[in-house]
């Protein structure tokens, strides 16, 4: 009887594991590729923000740069798109990371080519912190603006991000460990 309920634990321990691992999104480490993460500033639109993204000697991404509302400006974002991500089940991101205080948005697609996001503010803290965003609360947005459509409810994403436009110029330091669907 012991023998069939360690057993038991230990392919439920299993199936946890290989859960937990098909929905981690990205989990940076000194070998993670960088090629599908692109910024895309406000220069877009003339303005003058720059930003980077890369890996630290820890192996955490590092999203830096400076947030310029010269000439109409002020927003920066880094995108990444994987291949078509399913949420079977799925209702929450939840994502490890360590701000500068400064407040920034989750984004993400269920269409790559989809002219919005679907957007979620959360606040960082300075300290390493774990934030969870529920998807169905993520709301359509374009351009700084609000759309009049529902809430995200698709099956799948495309495209996630994160973007800074605090309506000033700053700099900014987002460092990302891991992004995990739950």
């Amino acid at each position: 009887m012991f023998i069939f309920v360690a057993k038991l634990n230990m392919k439920l321990i299993l199936l946890t594991l290989l859960l937990i691992m098909n929905n981690v999104i990205v989990d940076f480490d000194e070998n993670t590729e960088m090629n599908n993460w692109n910024i895309v500033n406000d220069v877009v639109m003339g303005g003058r923000s720059s930003a980077r993204f890369t890996l630290n000697e820890d192996g955490q991404a590092v999203f830096q740069g400076h947030v310029s509302l010269a000439n109409n400006g002020g927003f920066s974002s880094v995108r990444y798109r994987p291949e078509r991500i399913a949420l079977n089940g799925v209702s929450k991101v939840q994502i490890r990371l360590k701000g500068d205080t400064k407040k920034y948005q989750l984004r993400i697609k269920a269409n790559a080519e989809d002219y919005y996001s679907y957007v979620s503010n959360f606040e960082t803290t300075g300290e390493w912190q774990t934030i969870s965003i529920s998807l169905k609360d993520m709301y359509p947005r374009f351009r700084g603006k609000n759309l009049d459509m529902t809430n995200f409810s698709a099956d799948y994403i495309e495209e996630i991000g994160f973007l800074i436009g605090n309506k000033k110029e700053q700099d900014f330091k987002l460092m990302i460990d891991k992004i995990v669907l739950q």
